[in-house]
């Protein structure tokens, strides 16, 4: 299971390290926003891996809804727990919340079409930053505090017409960010494809904190570093 390597599982009970957090946001997701990097201060798991993990267990739904609650640190030991109407918790031994799942329809547990829809999925989050959100920023005039970025999920969802799908795809549909004191939310629309056909539809919500004035400067230096980053990680990986 292609996941195996981004966790450990005693019993019931899951753990993620940073080391395998970060190791799953740069070679699953193609994300190198520093807070999943390992040994970082304020460390936390990618909400992708979360997301992943609950359609490897749960199995892909034709409609979901997820909501994040709370960060997750490193090698914090998280259950994932099915209630009575379907929807899906997971929380940690102490019972603190970090991400409700609602779900409609019957789920296919697929083994391959999971993978496929994961890694597509992924891959797609994996483009926020540079792709989508430095535009949006500039447009606004804002960004955030480059020495302590702060990118988080908030939410996001997807319907679909049916869950028998061949070669799963997603498409940005519309990007738009609101802009509230040193607060961004940022809504990232967008379509299901299969084979080329659109088959269904999502929209997820990204929490941009510590706002300042755009620099345009400061942001191009953060750029850099993110492909520098990205091809040193990338050139250390075996063939």
């Amino acid at each position: 299971m292609f996941l195996n390597p981004y966790h450990t599982q005693t019993g019931s009970t899951i753990r993620i390290t940073s080391q395998q957090a970060s190791d799953f946001a740069k070679r699953v997701a193609g994300d190198f926003n520093p807070i999943h990097d390992a040994g970082a201060r304020r460390f936390c798991v990618p909400g992708d891996l979360l997301f992943a993990l609950v359609l490897n267990r749960f199995g892909l739904s034709p409609r979901m809804d997820f909501r994040f609650r709370n960060m997750v640190g490193d090698g914090k030991p998280l259950c994932l727990v099915e209630g009575e109407a379907g929807q899906v918790e997971v929380k940690d031994d102490e019972g603190r919340l970090y991400l409700e799942v609602e779900r409609q329809g019957q789920a296919s547990h697929e083994l391959a079409l999971i993978e496929a829809f994961t890694r597509r999925y992924v891959a797609f989050s994996g483009k926020n930053f540079p792709h989508v959100l430095k535009p949006l920023l500039e447009e606004q005039g804002v960004m955030f505090n480059p020495k302590r970025p702060l990118v988080i999920y908030d939410s996001m969802g997807f319907s679909l017409e049916h869950t028998e799908l061949a070669d799963p795809a997603l498409e940005l549909i519309d990007a738009r960010l609101e802009v509230a004191g040193k607060r961004g939310d940022v809504t990232l629309d967008f379509h299901i494809l299969d084979r080329g056909e659109t088959v269904g539809s999502g929209s997820k919500k990204l929490v941009v904190s510590g706002l300042s004035a755009y620099d345009a400067t400061a942001m191009d230096a953060i750029v850099a570093e993110f492909y520098r980053l990205k091809a040193a990680y990338e050139s250390e990986q075996p063939a």
